[in-house]
């Protein structure tokens, strides 16, 4: 902790606890979160996190014991009333917190815009002028005169940290703030954290990823079931953190080869962009192969491509042999080459549909006779997947958005199971969950990786060596390093991430 950091706490929680009808989520939590320091807080999908973290930012209100700020109890009867009293959360689900149909400029400034003040900011001009101060403080470099929609997850997730930060918190809440962020980009929001903590600024950091909370927390706290039930100290013992959050010890990735068949997709002379490199690339049928990159390397267009999503410059594709190139995500499913997109909210999950309808959506054909869907074995194959992947909620007939994020993760990747594939593309599939759901994921990916190519786009350098056999850097819309999983060590995926590696060599065949 910094040196400018109080000996008493800014806010202070005695007892609290919050119960939906008979489910009690919290309970009689104490706990104190102090200027200058930055508290993780850890707990499996469904601890209580999420909870917490509304209280906190004037989203729920507690029904139990006191939440105190300087010593004098409070009750927020809003978000609004939390960022008076200085909380400001950035939470997870990046949709959430932009408004699409306005600018990034304009997304950038709506605390103020909706704010006493906002009158005399309407004004384009001006409005662009403050924007571009905010940007330019936290050298943030995006376009603000484009629609918020155009950017990607992580450039929107970056914009709602800056709006976050531009209201200049006593407390800022962090749920899952790298998620979406490679290596690199990651490190530049620890320095921004570092800068905070230095001003005084206290930090509840949630994550999943622990090496985040290893180089930033100073404390952390383990929720499990609703209760606190431990608490490390800086440096953190994340064996024993991550013990104390399951309630059992969780051994190392042993991963198991995979026997390696035959080339199921190929890309000959294949460039994305205009200006991006030209390379080879050959996917395998029982072989599971990561993408990573920088924010904006590439990763997630490569993939689009393959799924009908949007055209690339040159370059041939060849399915199973032959030439192939879909046009739309219809024609790309019809030949068995499936597609979970980074940004689960957007583009995998229907509101309001129920766990089975998500699960079996892009294949109802396969339980229809006669016009009619067979209901009963549409529920089997639903029951199958759910025990194969440990699926926990209250039932397959109730909401998808019911479930933990975890949850949620596994029930999109079950879709895709379901179908008879031949290639599998998941673009972050461990975004935002715990690390026992990461571990049943991986383990069911590889696991059902026979008669498929199989390629995960992971960011996090640590998720790509926990779940595949080669593992492919991607540097301006190309592949520019093949890093075979055995005896790979995290620094090297790192060195190979920028242009500067004095080693680098473009890789032409991979």
């Amino acid at each position: 902790m910094s040196a400018q950091s109080a000996s008493t706490a800014f806010l202070r929680l005695d007892g609290v606890g919050k119960s939906f009808a008979e489910n009690r989520v919290l309970v009689d939590l104490d706990l104190d979160i102090r200027p200058g320091e930055v508290l993780a807080l850890l707990g499996a999908n469904g601890a209580g996190k999420s909870t917490l973290v509304k209280i906190l930012a004037g989203s729920h209100v507690h029904d139990a014991g006191q939440l105190l700020i300087d010593g004098e109890a409070v009750r927020f009867a809003s978000p609004q009333d939390a960022r008076r009293h200085g909380i400001v959360a950035v939470h997870q689900q990046v949709e959430q917190g932009v408004v699409p149909g306005l600018s990034v400029a304009e997304n950038l400034l709506l605390d103020e815009l909706c704010g006493a003040s906002g009158s005399f900011l309407f004004s384009p001009g001006k409005a662009l002028k403050r924007a571009t101060e905010i940007a330019a403080a936290l050298e943030l470099h995006l376009p603000l005169q484009a629609p918020i929609e155009t950017l990607g997850t992580a450039d929107r997730q970056l914009v709602i940290l800056s709006r976050a930060l531009a209201l200049k918190p006593r407390l800022l809440i962090l749920d899952e703030p790298t998620a979406s962020l490679s290596t690199v980009e990651a490190e530049r929001l620890f320095h921004l954290i570092d800068h905070l903590r230095e001003r005084g600024v206290a930090i509840l950091y949630i994550s999943h990823r622990l090496s985040d909370l290893q180089r930033v927390a100073d404390r952390a706290l383990v929720l499990r079931d609703g209760r606190l039930v431990g608490e490390f100290n800086a440096p953190l013992d994340l064996g024993a953190a991550v013990e104390s959050m399951l309630g059992a010890a969780l051994g190392d990735v042993q991963l198991q080869p995979l026997e390696r068949g035959e080339t199921v997709l190929s890309l000959r002379d294949w460039q994305l962009e205009a200006d991006s490199s030209a390379f080879d690339l050959d996917l395998h049928e029982g072989e599971v192969v990561a993408l990573t990159g920088l924010l904006g390397a590439g990763k997630s267009e490569i993939a689009e491509v393959l799924f009908g999503l949007r055209k690339h410059h040159a370059g041939t594709i060849r399915l199973d042999g032959r030439d192939w190139l879909p046009r739309t995500p219809r024609e790309a499913i019809a030949a068995g080459v499936f597609f979970a997109a980074e940004d689960r909210a957007r583009n995998s999950r229907v509101p309001g549909f129920s766990v089975r309808a998500s699960m079996t959506l892009p294949f109802l054909r396969n339980f229809t006779r006669f016009g009619f869907i067979d209901r009963d074995r549409e529920r089997a194959k639903v029951a199958e997947q759910i025990d194969a992947l440990g699926i926990k909620g209250p039932g397959i007939e109730f909401s998808l958005e019911l479930l933990s994020g975890g949850n949620q993760q596994k029930v999109i990747l079950a879709r895709w199971l379901l179908g008879q594939g031949r290639v599998l593309i998941l673009d972050e599939p461990f975004q935002g969950v715990d690390v026992r759901a990461r571990r049943d994921i991986g383990q069911r990916i590889r696991a059902s990786a026979a008669g498929r190519a199989t390629l995960v786009i992971c960011s996090d350098p640590d998720e790509a060596l926990e779940i595949a056999d080669r593992i492919l850097v991607v540097r301006d819309g190309a592949v520019v390093a093949e890093l075979p999983r055995h005896d790979l060590q995290r620094s090297e995926i790192v060195a190979h991430l920028t242009p500067i590696h004095p080693s680098h060599q473009e890789t032409s065949h991979v």
